[in-house]
């Protein structure tokens, strides 16, 4: 019996997939990375009878980054990103091991079925999952095929099982593309974002961003908002004159009519224009016509048109609104919903679509009365050759999907609906007036035929007062006759609809990136989203925008990266050579590159006027080893220190307070340590700022603290201050919190993991000598003798955290409040205290006792 892997993008998307072809008749079992399901049934593969196994990724298994050394911002210049770089596919999340994963399962298959995503990046993540399946399945015999590619664009039976009869390939090109893109983004993002971040982070300390990106789609999408800034800055309002006649057809109502010639810019003109028309007593109806219109139902919709919409009407940002049309996609709901089409194949089933909306109150009724009376055709859009529109594909209740998730979902089957309804018609009635010599119009608008409407309410002809039948020559008195005055108004800030449409029309971007785009300027603080969902520009966005312009304006114009945007949709559609595009952008990038840095100052100019520089900025700390100076603490994103008598510049930890600790100084550089804190809750450190950034040892990394520094002798280092073995991670040390008392606790220097003990202890010290049996250090303990909790009233004690039995009841494991959600279980949540083996320095036996607490502190970082 031959056995087939198949392979979706998601966990849920397994399972659904899995239930719908074994007819619900399938064991499952967790996979070796605790995050993948698989689900195995028997059933019949191309005639045969086969094994099944069904599983998944969670999403892209590899990611594209440069090698070893090109990760360091300081030993790397950054125009050798653009070429001599190497880069390198690594794990997309190490801690899911997702390769090992695909190949324990692929191991003995015979053939595999790919059930990621149909779009160019679903085509991607196949060729990975190939890439690691591919070595370990069995050879197949001759010239037999064993990668099949299903194509599917909703979750129903009908939808998967005809997928499973009519399996085709995946497509090189299009995975092709991607690899393009993710090199051409990484290369280019990566070289201006580290040379600007670094040129202007050292210059000036209130950027409050702690990363000065740069995009080739990013930066685009800024343009547009900053350009809507600079018109509404640069407006100025003119004011101008209107004629408002009002005449009275029946005695109660009177009728507003709307001059002909709209308005008029000069004062004295519009006077006498009043002073003409205030000489009729009477308005005569000069023609009267009457016209049917349509208002066209709307497209099938696409992902950019429910973006706009779920923005504007609906207040859910563009990242939001996109998640949640995921999880209504994975849970079986509506088709998938990254699409460019707006027409539905010629044999989508409508009317089954339809039926499945029959019984759900707010809109049975429409829907039954379509069914009985006939759908009509949607109209026909745009066909890009991906998936169907966005289309519900089952019912739903508010109280299954609740808030947004059916906010959302009753939208797109409004739409849908909407799609099928016929055209909403109404009569429209003109009526043309002269009062003197001066024309004026009235308009009045009757429905006929709701049609779609009545499913949109929201599209509906506004409701208006009825015009009084007239007919030409008809005189009506005029009741009063008025010059209004009136300003021209700048236009407002870019809303996010708004934006959507500019960057879908310059080609900035995909359906599915655009929302992270519009996400990534605003968690630069480039924008902020202000009420009706507008995008405002801060200081920093405005000053970068105007900057690229003075220097280079394509950096910020939308029409290189159209132009990129073509030529990878060349590749996807196999008519470009992958390798000349990504050269030849390349190339280009790499002459504006330097083109950029050495015309820097004119951007600099413009950030001196905005910003203050560092030497100005912050407020004094600690004192420098150089100079022995205040240095400034800059608290605005990224926090630093700065001396500005040597002009240097150190990098501290993010994300906590930082304060002077006791003015005690490093030994190595003579600098004042400072103590850095995630809150009374959290763990803290005392570091030095020369060492953070400098490592003064080979076995330490830039960023790391004293907890971490092997510094044989300095009383604040993890030689003396390390105590065992984290309970969690591999790699971590306890080390005792010396700043802690007198509720004492000991923290990773690498996870999250917290050790409260010894609460109201006078004092705790690390002691040099280990324990016997874990090796961990043993710890000195002295108590108030009114709270001691020492048996027969001791007041001090010397023994092993883990393994002293009089200690046992005074330790409790907890974890600092940001703990990675990645660490889950490990040994400190089932033992919770104390004891327990599993907890030796190093985490594995050594055949010799180490001679004393130095060296086995030492083959921790060996």
């Amino acid at each position: 019996m031959r056995t087939v892997l198949m392979v979706a993008e998601k966990p849920s998307l397994a399972q659904s997939i899995a239930k719908i072809l074994s007819r619900g008749n399938m064991s499952s079992r967790k996979g070796l990375n605790g995050a993948c399901s698989v689900h195995e049934y028997t059933g019949s593969f191309l005639g045969q009878s086969a094994h099944f196994k069904m599983t998944s990724v969670c999403g892209h298994v590899m990611t594209l980054d440069f090698i070893g050394k090109y990760n360091s911002w300081d030993k790397v210049d950054p125009a050798e990103l653009f070429s001599k770089a190497p880069t390198e596919k690594k794990e997309a999340n190490p801690k899911l091991t997702m390769v090992k994963f695909l190949q324990v399962e692929g191991r003995g298959c015979d053939c595999i079925v790919l059930w990621l995503d149909c779009d160019k990046e679903g085509e991607n993540i196949c060729f990975e999952v190939l890439d690691a399946v591919l070595p370990v399945m069995n050879k197949p015999r001759g010239t037999e095929r064993t990668i099949y590619r299903a194509k599917f664009s909703s979750i129903t039976d009908t939808d998967i099982c005809n997928a499973m009869n009519h399996l085709g390939e995946p497509n090189r090109n299009e995975a092709l593309s991607v690899d393009a893109r993710q090199e051409l983004d990484l290369r280019i993002g990566c070289a201006f974002t580290r040379f600007q971040t670094k040129y202007f982070q050292g210059k000036y300390g209130n950027l409050d961003s702690s990363l000065i990106s740069f995009g080739p789609c990013q930066t685009p999408t800024l343009g547009f908002c900053v350009e809507r800034h600079d018109k509404i800055q640069s407006f100025k309002p003119e004011t101008y004159w209107v004629l408002q006649a009002k005449v009275n057809p029946e005695k109660e109502n009177s009728l507003t009519l709307d001059w002909d010639r709209v308005r008029v810019f000069d004062r004295e003109v519009a006077q006498m224009f009043l002073n003409i028309t205030k000489m009729a007593k009477e308005a005569k109806v000069e023609s009267v016509s009457k016209k049917e219109k349509v208002k066209q139902r709307p497209l099938a919709l696409n992902t950019v048109e429910m973006l706009r919409v779920a923005s504007a009407a609906l207040g859910m940002g563009p990242q939001h609104t996109m998640q949640i049309a995921e999880r209504l996609y994975t849970q079986g709901y509506i088709s998938y919903p990254r699409t460019e089409t707006t027409h539905y194949p010629e044999n989508f089933d409508l009317k089954g679509c339809l039926r499945q909306q029959a019984n759900n109150p707010y809109w049975a009724e429409t829907v039954k009365a379509l069914l009985s009376e006939g759908i009509n055709r949607p109209r026909k859009g745009h066909d890009a050759g991906d998936h169907p529109p966005i289309t519900p594909m089952r019912a739903a209740t508010e109280a299954e999907l609740g808030g947004d998730g059916w906010r959302l979902y009753e939208y797109i089957t409004r739409h849908f609906i909407a799609t099928v309804s016929a055209d909403c018609k109404y009569l429209q009635t003109t009526i043309s007036f002269s009062i003197g010599p001066e024309r004026f119009t009235c308009v009045g608008k009757v429905v006929t035929s709701p049609g779609f409407t009545e499913i949109m309410p929201w599209h509906s002809i506004p409701l208006e007062e009825s015009l009084p039948h007239c007919e030409k020559g008809d005189l009506f008195p005029i009741g009063e006759i008025k010059l209004l005055e009136k300003q021209t108004s700048p236009p407002d800030y870019l809303t996010e609809a708004e934006l959507i449409t500019l960057m879908e029309k310059h080609g900035i971007g995909t359906d599915a990136s655009i929302p992270v785009h519009i996400n990534n300027i605003c968690q630069r603080n480039y924008v902020t989203v202000e009420s009706g969902r507008r995008l405002k520009p801060t200081n920093l966005g405005i000053v970068l925008v105007h900057g690229y312009y003075k220097i280079d304006a394509e950096l910020v114009l939308p029409t290189i990266r159209s132009a990129v945007e073509k030529q990878l949709n060349l590749i996807a559609l196999g008519k470009a050579n992958y390798h000349q595009v990504l050269e030849h952008t390349l190339d280009i990038f790499k002459r504006k590159f330097h083109y950029f840095v050495d015309s820097i100052a004119g951007m600099d100019e413009l950030m001196e006027v905005s910003f203050s520089p560092l030497a100005a900025t912050g407020k004094p700390l600690s004192r420098c080893g150089k100079c022995h100076r205040f240095m400034k603490y800059i608290q605005a994103k990224p926090s630093r220190l700065h001396c500005s008598h040597c002009d240097d510049t150190y990098s501290l930890p993010q994300n906590g307070t930082i304060k002077l600790y006791k003015e005690l100084r490093c030994p190595l550089d003579d600098f004042e340590l400072v103590l850095w804190s995630s809150g009374s809750r959290g763990k803290s450190y005392p570091l030095c700022p020369y060492c953070y950034n400098h490592p003064p040892f080979r076995d330490m990394k830039k960023g790391m603290g004293c907890n971490e520094c092997t510094h044989p002798t300095c009383q604040h280092s993890l030689s003396m201050l390390g105590i065992g073995q984290c309970v969690e991670c591999e790699n971590g040390v306890l080390v005792l919190d010396s700043t802690s008392g007198p509720k004492w606790k000991m923290a990773c220097n690498k996870c999250n993991v917290i050790v409260h003990f010894f609460e109201n202890a006078h004092k705790v010290r690390v002691s040099p000598e280990t324990c016997d049996l874990c090796e961990a250090a043993l710890v000195d303990v002295d108590f108030n003798k009114a709270k001691s909790p020492l048996p027969g009233d001791e007041t001090q004690h010397s023994g092993c955290v883990f393994c002293d039995p009089v200690f046992q009841d005074l330790v409790e494991l907890k974890h600092a409040a940001m703990r990675h959600p990645m660490h889950r279980g490990g040994q400190g949540k089932r033992q919770g205290r104390g004891r327990g083996k599993g907890r030796r320095p190093g985490g594995r036996l050594n055949p010799k006792k180490p001679k004393d607490k130095m060296a086995a502190l030492a083959a921790y970082f060996v």
